[in-house]
């Protein structure tokens, strides 16, 4: 498999191939400078320099079994991973520029997803008690008690914060397929944006607090699987106005984290050539 990590420029509406690579990368970051992306790959992290693009590994100590739900504090201080234990996936944080991770979540499996705009409260998601059913939580950027925000109407996914901190935007199947929703950041309000055909998933809000970007699945796939034809899609804060920018061979780790650049005119993902 060959990734492709690509820009897609807004205001123009076409993408631009930053990286090509045979390595299976994933989940790019914009870091809050605009200089660099972060993505994963085979366990690890790695900076993308965007003035001069190559994977360049980032220090993640013993952190080797890194997923593809990983972040950049808003402030560029810190980066939360989500590493592979015997227990299962564990949310660690560890400096930006690299270091010893800090245990964050006391249970597992746990899967970051969003920052809080005060950089305060981690959003993820993670299944407790019988592990079967994927609900979201939140919980204090220097660990603690989590709250649940969610109570099993089904699988929760993705949660992200809008710019302003008023509401979580999150995908959930509670009736049907996966579908955009949203609701406040103490889990009150909870409603459906919009229905259509198609299996909707990681919902990004722009910095702007403008546009909300989404992942859009065939009709009829389960969960959110690699290597099938998707479609990146841009719609407003309220899921109106939706449009279908681009479709390509991607899924899971296309945009599993927030990848929108700091200053809303462009967003990363990743595509797959099989």
């Amino acid at each position: 498999m060959r990734s492709i990590l690509q820009i897609w420029d807004v205001a123009r509406g076409s993408a631009r191939v930053v990286l090509e690579t045979d390595r299976h990368i994933e989940a790019p970051n914009w870091d809050p400078s605009g200089a660099n992306l972060l993505v994963n790959g085979e366990g690890y992290l790695f900076r993308v320099d965007l003035a001069a693009p190559s994977l360049a590994m980032v220090d993640t100590g013993f952190a080797d079994k890194c997923n593809n739900d990983h972040g950049i504090s808003p402030d560029g201080s810190l980066i939360a991973i989500s590493h592979h234990t015997a227990r299962g996936s564990e949310i660690f944080t560890l400096p930006a520029g690299g270091g010893t991770p800090k245990a964050i979540t006391e249970d597992a499996p746990s899967w970051w997803h969003g920052w809080s705009p005060d950089g305060k409260t981690l959003a993820y998601v993670a299944a407790r008690g019988d592990r079967r059913v994927i609900d979201v939580y939140t919980i204090p950027v220097g660990g603690g008690a989590e709250v649940r925000l969610t109570n099993g109407e089904g699988h929760c996914d993705g949660p992200d914060y809008s710019p302003d901190g008023s509401c979580i935007y999150y995908n959930c199947d509670r009736d049907g397929h996966a579908q955009i929703w949203v609701m406040g950041p103490d889990g009150s309000g909870q409603r459906k944006l919009f229905a259509d055909e198609y299996v909707n998933w990681f919902p990004h809000p722009s910095p702007d607090g403008q546009r909300l970007l989404y992942l859009a699945y065939p009709p009829g796939t389960l969960g959110h699987p690699p290597n099938l034809p998707v479609a990146l899609c841009l719609c407003d804060m309220e899921g109106g106005n939706r449009v279908r920018l681009v479709e390509f061979n991607g899924g899971q780790g296309t945009i599993n984290v927030p990848c929108w650049s700091p200053d809303s005119s462009a967003f990363a993902f990743v595509s797959y050539v099989i």
